[in-house]
C-alpha cells in the first residue's frame, strides 16, 4: 500500500468538525437529561462518567447555564453540582401547600446560623455563642432538614462532635457555595442585625472545604454507634 493510501485512510479515521459538533451536541443533551431528570444536584464527575468520550464538562454545563437563563426554570450550580431549580422571580407561582416546610424557630434559625458561619463548630461552642443551651431536639430538626451534618471529631478532651453544613442547605437557601452568605451590610440592610450593634462587631467567614481541619478526626463507624446512627454491629438504626 502507499504511503498516498496510507495518509488516505488516516484522514478518514480523524472525526470532522461536523462529527464533533455532532458528539457535543449528543453530550450536551445527555448533560441536560441527568440534571433533569434527578431531584437532587448532579456533579460534573457523574455527568462525565455517562458521556461516550471526554469533554469539558464544566464548560458545557456553563453554555447550557446561559441557554436557561431567561427561561421558567434556571440552572444554577450548587457547590461542586448543578440542579434545574423555578427561576426566582418566579417562586411565588409555585404552590406547595400540601408539602409546606414547618418552619424553623427562633432557636433552629439561630443555631443553623452560628453553624454556617462558624463550621465547623460543636455543640458547646454554639452554646458558648448564644449564651444558652442548645436542646438536641433542634439539631434534630436541622439534621432532618438535611441541613446540618456531623463533620468530624473535635481533637480536644471529651473528642466533641463537629458541625457544619450541606448541600441541600446551599440548595434550599440559593446559594452556589458558602462565600455567598450574606456579609454584614447585607445584613444590616435587611434588617436582620441592630443598627447599635459594637464597632467592632465581624462577620466570620465560614471554611469553604467539606475537608477536615488539622483539629479534626474522622467519624468512624464505633462513632456513628455512640451517637445513635447506627445500631450495634453496623446495621442501620431503622
Amino acid at each position: 500500500m502507499s504511503d498516498l493510501e496510507d495518509d488516505d485512510i488516516e484522514r478518514d479515521e480523524e472525526p470532522t468538525a461536523d462529527e464533533d459538533l455532532r458528539d457535543e451536541t449528543e453530550a450536551t443533551r445527555i448533560a441536560e437529561a441527568l440534571v433533569f431528570a434527578s431531584a437532587q444536584p448532579v456533579s460534573e464527575g457523574f455527568i462525565a462518567d455517562r458521556l461516550p468520550r471526554a469533554f469539558d464538562v464544566h464548560a458545557i454545563m456553563l453554555r447550557l447555564q446561559e441557554q436557561y437563563a431567561h427561561r421558567g426554570v434556571n440552572l444554577i450550580k450548587v457547590d461542586d453540582a448543578w440542579a434545574f431549580r423555578t427561576a426566582a422571580d418566579l417562586s411565588f407561582v409555585i404552590r406547595r401547600d400540601e408539602n409546606e416546610v414547618r418552619k424553623l424557630s427562633r432557636a433552629a434559625l439561630e443555631v443553623l446560623a452560628i453553624i454556617a458561619y462558624h463550621q465547623p463548630v460543636t455543640r458547646a461552642e454554639i452554646e458558648d455563642i448564644r449564651g444558652v443551651q442548645t436542646s438536641r431536639g433542634t439539631l434534630d430538626v436541622l439534621m432532618e432538614a438535611g441541613w446540618v451534618r456531623f463533620r468530624g471529631r473535635r481533637r480536644t478532651p471529651g473528642r466533641p462532635v463537629t458541625l457544619g453544613t450541606t448541600r441541600d442547605f446551599l440548595d434550599h437557601f440559593g446559594l452556589e457555595e458558602l462565600r455567598d452568605l450574606p456579609g454584614l451590610e447585607e445584613l444590616k440592610g435587611a434588617g436582620l442585625l441592630s443598627g447599635r450593634i459594637p464597632a467592632n462587631f465581624n462577620i466570620p467567614s465560614p471554611l469553604m472545604s467539606d475537608e477536615l481541619t488539622e483539629d479534626e478526626d474522622p467519624i468512624t463507624q464505633m462513632d456513628l454507634e455512640e451517637l445513635g446512627l447506627l445500631a450495634p454491629g453496623g446495621a442501620s438504626d431503622e
